[in-house]
């Protein structure tokens, strides 16, 4: 179905079984049907809220910024009296963008400005003083048994 479709709460309302389950979610109509049996909190909790508007329990659940965007995916189309703009898809498509900003900067690897001569340095002046160490306790301990 087409998400610009607009349905008046009486039509939602006869969209309330196992087999046929919608309800409304700040102004949008979703089709939950095929995600019954895929939500973390089970079906019954999607069933008991089918054919009416579920905003209120949706917001209190304190639902993921995934989980509001999977309402667009099963978006069929709008209550009457509510207007795309109002919180909709252009919110959520710039919160999409921000997110990406974000993880981009979490997983960017940055060129070090550090020579890669100091990485070179790091791992073997330790093992060659360790092994100096090692040398002279094996050298004078020798000598000290032998004597």
């Amino acid at each position: 179905m087409e998400k610009g479709r607009v349905f008046t709460l009486s039509q939602v309302a006869q969209h309330k079984s196992k087999k046929d389950c919608w309800f409304v979610i700040n102004g949008r109509v979703v089709d939950v049907t095929k995600f019954l049996e895929e939500h973390p909190g089970g079906e019954e909790v999607l069933i008991e809220s089918a054919g009416k508007d579920a905003t209120k329990e949706f917001d209190d659940i304190g639902h993921s910024k995934a989980a509001k965007e999977m309402l667009l995916k099963y978006q069929v189309g709008v209550l009457q009296g509510y207007s795309p703009s109002e919180g909709g898809e252009s919110e959520v498509a710039a919160s999409k963008e921000s997110n990406k900003a974000k993880e981009m900067k979490a997983f960017v690897i940055k060129d070090d400005p550090v020579p890669k001569y100091k990485a070179f340095v790091e791992f073997f002046v330790p093992l060659l003083v360790a092994g100096s160490f090692f040398g002279y306790r094996y050298l004078t301990g020798a000598t000290q048994i032998g004597s």
